[in-house]
């Protein structure tokens, strides 16, 4: 029984280590693109921060409301991330399948913020 719960514990400070760290990536890459770090930790506002970095309007919001829709709009807001960093399509496809790679290489490279036009 007591091996479960260690078990359990370390999958909980595991996992919270990735939060945090995952944490740390968004607050740099929100930095890079000459945003307020801590605009990432705000539910919502991040959004709107994100869409601001990404060039898009605001009222994308409510699409990332509609189910299959959000799905779409976020495919495209991480390809305009991408772009706006120099990096690919490919890119765009590690950050939406990999995150956990992609995210730390997008925050610590020397790429640098380009803003995209709309």
């Amino acid at each position: 029984m007591e091996a479960l719960i260690g078990a359990g514990i370390g999958v909980v400070v595991v996992m919270l280590a990735i939060v945090i760290f995952m944490i740390v990536c968004m607050w740099k890459i929100y930095a890079k693109a000459g945003q307020p770090g801590w605009a990432s930790l705000v539910p919502i506002y991040n959004l709107v921060v994100l869409l601001q970095i990404v060039n898009k309007p605001v009222w994308w919001i409510i699409l990332m409301m509609i189910p299959i829709v959000n799905f779409i709009i976020l495919i495209i807001i991480y390809h305009r991330l991408s772009l706006s960093f120099g990096k690919g399509g490919g890119f765009t496809v590690g950050l939406l399948l990999v995150g956990i790679i992609c995210f730390p290489i997008l925050a610590f490279d020397s790429s640098q913020y380009k803003k995209l036009e709309a």
